[in-house]
C-alpha cells in the first residue's frame, strides 16, 4: 500500500471549495478534509482546488487534507442489481457492502467504431411515448416538466414497463417522500432484480449530486458492455444537477454564463448524455433525463443546452379538459423514431400517428374559435369530442398497453368521430384497417 499524501496548510477557503499547494494531484482525484470527502476540480501547477461535498463549515487553514490517489470508484458486479446506493457507491439500503471490480467513474464516451446505428425499439407501455414519440435503444432524450408535475411518478412507470434488462435510476435532490416512493414502488412491483438506484436526497450535500450521473452511467456501462444487456438510465432531476455545478463555479469566482450557469454547462451535460450508445454486440444504454422548468421557460440555459445535446424531448402537460397529465403531442419529439416505426412496428403506425395528431390540431383550432365566441360547425364539435377521448385513451401518462393496442385504439377513435375522407390516410392502409361497419358517434 502506497504512502498517503497529507497536507495541513490551506491557502483559501470558500463555502464549497478549498485551495492549497500540493504535488502530484490529479483532476478528479478524491481527497478527505477533516475526514470529509472532497474532489479535485482544478490543478494549476501546484495550486490545487477541491470541492468539499458537505461544505467547508469547520474547515480551517490548518485542517488535514489527505489525497487518496484515485478517482471515485464503483464496485461493479451482478450484485449491483436490487441495491440502493449513495453518490459514493455506498449502500444506503441496509444491505451488505458491495464487492466487485473497482472502476473509476466519469470515463470517456464510447469510441464511435464500437457504436451501431440505434434501430431497436424500446417500448415503455406509455402510449404518449410509444405511439407518437417512439424511442430506440441507444437514444438520449429528456422529459421537460414543470416542478409541480408528477415526473418522478412517470419515471417510475417507465422503469416498471420498459422492455429493458436493467434500469439504472439516478436521483438527485430527491425529497425523502420521492425516495421512499421509488423504493416502495420497485419493491412492491417485484422488479428489484433489474433495478439499481443511486440516490442523493435533499438532506444530503448538494454537491454530492455531481457524482450521481457518473455512478449511474458506470453501472450502465458494466451491464451494457460487459453483460451485453439492454440498459435504461433514468436521471432526475438534471436541473438540480446543473444547480450544483453553478454552486461550485460561483465559489471559484468563475464568470457565469447565461442564467447564472457555468460556461462549461454544455460540455458537463454532454459528458453524461453522450454515454448513451447502441453497441454492435447488442448491448445498449438509453438515457432519459428529467429537466424541470421554471414556469415552463424552455429558453433557460439548462433546457436550452439539453435540447442541443439530446435527440428530441418529451413534454409533460396538464390537460385541463380531462384532468390528467399527458405527453404533449405538439411539443414532444423523438428524432430517432423513424428508425423503428413501420419497421419494428406495424405498417400503419406512421399513418395513424400523423392522422391523430393532425386531427388533434384541428380540435385545438376549434377550441380557440369557441373561446373567442365564434360559432362551431359540426366538424369542429366532433373534433373537440375526439380530442378529449384521444387524450384520455392515448395521451395520458397512466395509459399502459402494447403498441398494437395503441394502433387499434387509434383506428377506433378515427372511426368513432370521422369519415374516411377526413382522416387523410393512404388508401391501401385504409382498405386494410378501416371497419366500414362502424358508425360515427353522434
Amino acid at each position: 500500500m502506497g504512502f498517503k499524501r497529507i497536507y495541513t496548510r490551506i491557502s483559501n477557503i470558500t463555502k464549497a471549495t478549498c485551495t492549497l499547494k500540493a504535488e502530484g494531484a490529479r483532476y478528479g482525484e478524491l481527497a478527505r478534509i477533516n475526514g470529509m470527502p472532497a474532489q479535485v476540480i482544478s490543478v494549476i501547477g501546484e495550486n490545487v482546488t477541491l470541492q468539499v461535498f458537505a461544505g467547508t463549515e469547520g474547515v480551517s487553514s490548518e485542517s488535514e487534507v489527505v489525497f487518496t490517489g484515485s478517482q471515485p470508484l464503483l464496485n461493479v458486479s451482478d450484485l449491483l442489481a436490487g441495491r440502493f446506493l449513495n453518490g459514493y457507491g455506498e449502500p444506503i439500503d441496509g444491505g451488505p457492502e458491495l464487492h466487485g471490480e473497482a472502476r473509476a467513474i466519469k470515463g470517456s464516451a464510447v469510441n464511435p467504431i464500437k457504436r451501431s446505428k440505434p434501430s431497436t425499439l424500446l417500448a415503455t407501455g406509455i402510449a404518449g411515448i410509444d405511439l407518437n414519440n417512439t424511442l430506440v435503444t441507444g437514444q438520449k432524450i429528456p422529459f421537460f416538466a414543470n416542478a409541480d408535475q408528477p415526473y418522478n411518478q412517470v419515471l417510475a412507470e417507465v422503469a416498471m414497463r420498459a422492455e429493458a434488462d436493467k434500469i439504472i435510476l439516478g436521483g438527485m435532490g430527491l425529497s425523502n417522500d420521492d425516495y421512499l416512493f421509488f423504493k416502495n414502488t420497485f419493491t412492491n412491483a417485484g422488479v428489484l432484480n433489474k433495478i439499481v438506484c443511486f440516490i442523493n436526497t435533499s438532506e444530503n450535500p448538494p454537491l454530492e449530486r455531481l457524482l450521481i450521473p457518473d455512478m449511474a452511467c458506470t453501472a450502465a456501462e458494466y451491464f451494457a458492455n460487459d453483460k451485453k444487456q439492454k440498459v435504461l438510465v433514468l436521471l432526475t432531476d438534471m436541473t438540480l444537477y446543473a444547480d450544483a455545478l453553478a454552486i461550485v463555479a460561483n465559489k471559484m469566482d468563475q464568470i457565469p454564463s447565461k442564467d447564472s450557469m457555468p460556461g462549461s454547462l454544455y460540455s458537463d451535460l454532454a459528458s453524461i448524455y453522450e454515454k448513451s450508445v447502441q453497441f454492435a454486440h447488442g448491448g445498449s444504454i438509453t438515457i432519459i433525463g428529467v429537466t424541470t422548468l421554471s414556469e415552463g421557460d424552455i429558453t433557460h440555459a439548462i433546457p436550452d443546452n439539453t435540447g442541443y445535446i439530446t435527440e428530441g424531448q418529451l413534454f409533460l402537460k396538464q390537460d385541463t379538459d380531462i384532468g390528467k397529465v399527458i405527453v404533449d403531442p405538439f411539443r414532444s419529439l423523438s428524432r430517432l423514431k423513424q428508425n423503428v416505426i413501420a419497421k419494428k412496428t406495424r405498417e400503419d403506425h406512421p399513418q395513424v400517428m400523423n392522422a391523430l395528431v393532425r386531427l388533434y390540431a384541428d380540435a385545438k383550432d376549434a377550441k380557440t374559435k369557441k373561446e373567442n365566441g365564434f360559432d362551431l360547425n359540426e366538424y369542429d364539435k366532433r373534433c373537440l369530442e375526439f380530442a378529449k377521448d384521444y387524450s384520455r385513451r392515448l395521451l395520458a401518462v397512466d395509459v399502459n398497453m402494447s403498441i398494437d393496442q395503441m394502433l387499434d385504439t387509434g383506428w377506433e377513435l378515427l372511426q368513432n368521430y370521422f369519415k374516411k375522407f377526413e382522416v387523410g390516410i393512404k388508401e391501401e392502409i385504409m382498405n386494410k384497417y378501416w371497419n366500414d361497419d362502424r358508425t360515427i358517434k353522434a
